[in-house]
């Protein structure tokens, strides 16, 4: 009798999927974010011109739960300066930061570029034309238009999302061989040709010039709860879309055709996801001006110390990124106090040497 042959060891074919899946979100940099929130939190409220005791703001920040009621030994002036100053501005940051990070990792994961950030299809520049405008056109109408309060925000919320659109419009223009770099090439298009407006409008306008680029810096100075409330809805939005998609993005990153043999349109989910992201990345314009490079320095970090996959990355970036824009905040006025330096101007001396960092380490994995 022959010696029945043994089977050979099943094998992966190349350009197949792995059989194990990436790695999933582990508690312990889920506490971490949580963790980083809270710090934030804190210290964002007990530190300012009227320094006050973290067990004391701590305590005061639990009496704001319902049935909760701790003595923290704050005055009521002390109380005022929590709840109606300090805190509305806290939370407006976490939102702000937590929607710029997660922007910008859904827009690295979607255009499989590091170097993604939020403003990549011209939000920016939309923002940055319909705010001078406004600007320019209140000062010739003696100030009425702009003394509204929710005329910047409206004009640079408008200005962003028809900013994307226009470089959606341009970048489908070709036909249905579109790609992510058509829509890329598309959007430093439609930047250019409207910051060449804002700048015809300020060359013509130099006597807005200060008030615009005050705006343009950057601040998450807030008159109370009124700027959370009108960012929070977006801000629900985006995260609860792109955080339900986080898996598609893994798939994405093998490519479109290996995507689709296993079930995912990719075109559909890759502009369901940059249309979440650019609604959220529109809103916190609105909210703050614009605010460079939080949306690469923290998903990069993340993705450098908890991994690469986009379920990890996502959700710690919404966590992180709203702490790293609430402690930025914090240094921006408090170290140069009483005087307040542009939160913008703190986010780019991070971010200048961090860019420069990230462009490093994707030219070496490149090359």
């Amino acid at each position: 009798m022959t010696k029945p042959l043994a089977k050979a060891p099943p094998t992966r074919l190349a350009g197949t999927l792995p059989a194990s899946r990436p790695a999933g979100l582990r508690p312990r940099w889920l506490v971490a974010g949580i963790a980083a929130v809270l710090v934030a939190l804190v210290a964002g409220v007990s530190l300012g011109p009227v320094s006050l005791p973290p067990g004391s703001v701590a305590a005061e920040l639990l009496n704001l739960i319902p049935g909760v009621r701790i003595d923290s030994g704050l005055t009521e002036r002390e109380i005022a300066i929590v709840t109606e100053l300090r805190l509305p501005r806290v939370v407006l940051g976490l939102l702000v930061g937590g929607l710029l990070a997660l922007a910008g990792g859904c827009y690295q994961g979607v255009f499989r570029n590091p170097l993604a950030d939020p403003y990549l299809l011209g939000v920016a520049a939309g923002a940055g034309l319909a705010v001078t405008a406004v600007i320019t056109i209140g000062a010739g109408a003696g100030g009425a238009l702009t003394g509204l309060p929710l005329t910047i925000p409206l004009a640079a919320f408008v200005g962003s999302i028809g900013a994307v659109a226009m470089t959606y419009l341009l970048g489908v223009s070709g036909g249905r061989g579109r790609s992510t770099a058509t829509l890329i090439l598309a959007g430093v298009a439609v930047s250019a040709f409207l910051s060449a407006g804002q700048t015809y409008l300020l060359q013509r306008n130099s006597d807005s010039i200060q008030q615009v680029y005050s705006w343009l810096l950057g601040r998450l100075a807030t008159a109370g709860w009124h700027d959370v409330r009108l960012v929070l809805p977006y801000f629900l939005v985006t995260a609860v879309v792109v955080l339900l998609h986080r898996r598609e993005l893994d798939v994405l990153s093998v490519g479109d055709d290996e995507a689709a043999s296993l079930g995912l349109h990719p075109q559909r989910s890759r502009y369901l996801l940059i249309a979440a992201a650019s609604l959220g990345t529109a809103a916190a314009v609105s909210a703050s001006g614009l605010i460079g490079f939080v949306g690469i320095i923290v998903p990069h970090t993340v993705r450098l110390l908890a991994g690469s996959s986009y379920r990890v990355i996502l959700p710690l970036s919404l966590l992180f990124g709203g702490a790293f824009l609430a402690l930025t905040d914090v240094v921006a006025r408090t170290v140069a106090a009483p005087s307040e330096i542009p939160i913008g101007v703190v986010t780019a001396l991070l971010g200048g040497p961090f860019f420069v960092l990230v462009l490093r380490t994707s030219r070496r994995m490149l090359g």
